[in-house]
């Protein structure tokens, strides 16, 4: 596994477990443990997870699975943005601590912004980490005009990461949020990598992908593997979800490779708004 520093020196993984829409459904709960777990015996030890998947569900799921490996787990969690007054934020920390069977996280993200002003919520998050709740802390889906209001507020310098949306088919944070987080050292996490499976079938990642004898959803990983200074986190629901996903992190594509798909996915030529899921 390859890691990378967060400003605080800690080290995380560069490719990790998702959980959106896990823990819906009692069915697939086994399931899901047990692709986890998966996942964390072959080095997968970063996990993303998130109060709103599953309203708790999710991190009732990777409580189960980290049981008895905690120390080796990276566990980075979100909570709503209504959650994100100085109260709120300590509360909901408390809750997904208990649902996750932890006494700390490693990465606590605020999930995108709301009307509480963002110097309440980041005092929160510096009560929570001077507590030992939280390692760190940081964002999802923030703007580089976010970005920057943030870092100028109290205990905005601490912010570890930005949780976004970023792949093949939205490369809009390249124009400004990308250059922005880089200057300021501060690593990306990229969600949705394959575009909740719409990007699987374009036919330049099939071609890439039959040429190198591998999937197009490991094509699409190992193009953001090989963005400076960014963390993926696909979903990985599954056993052959997790395998996939780990076998992408060794692919090594060529300059013919990547110009290949910049033809196939240009790069923004002007500023995007930030794109969600």
């Amino acid at each position: 596994m390859k890691f990378i520093n967060l400003p605080s020196g800690q080290s995380i993984p560069v490719l990790g477990m998702g959980t959106w829409r896990m823990g819906e459904s009692s069915k697939h709960h086994t399931a899901e443990v047990a692709a986890l777990r998966h996942g964390i015996d072959f080095g997968l030890t970063l996990i993303d997870t998130a109060e709103m998947y599953g309203e708790g569900g999710a991190e009732i799921v990777v409580g189960e699975a980290i049981a008895h490996q905690r120390s080796s787990v990276f566990l980075v969690s979100k909570f709503y943005p209504h959650n994100a007054t100085r109260q709120g934020t300590i509360a909901a920390c408390e809750r997904s601590l208990k649902r996750l069977k932890t006494d700390y996280l490693d990465l606590y993200l605020l999930h995108w912004r709301s009307s509480v002003p963002l110097a309440e919520t980041l005092e929160a998050l510096q009560t929570l980490k001077q507590a030992g709740k939280i390692r760190d802390y940081g964002v999802s889906n923030f703007d580089a005009d976010d970005m920057a209001e943030a870092m100028g507020l109290p205990n905005g310098q601490a912010i570890a990461t930005n949780q976004v949306l970023y792949n093949l088919t939205r490369r809009g944070v390249e124009w400004d949020l990308l250059p922005w987080c880089r200057a300021h050292q501060i690593p990306v996490m990229a969600y949705s990598p394959v575009e909740q499976g719409r990007l699987l079938g374009h036919p330049t990642l099939q071609t890439i992908a039959q040429q190198h004898g591998v999937s197009a959803a490991q094509i699409a990983i190992a193009w953001l593997l090989h963005q400076e200074q960014v963390i993926v986190i696909p979903k990985s629901s599954s056993i052959n979800h997790v395998e996939e996903n780990l076998a992408a992190l060794d692919l090594q594509l060529s300059l013919k490779d990547l110009n290949m798909l910049n033809a196939s996915f240009r790069p923004p030529s002007k500023r995007i708004p930030l794109e969600v899921l």
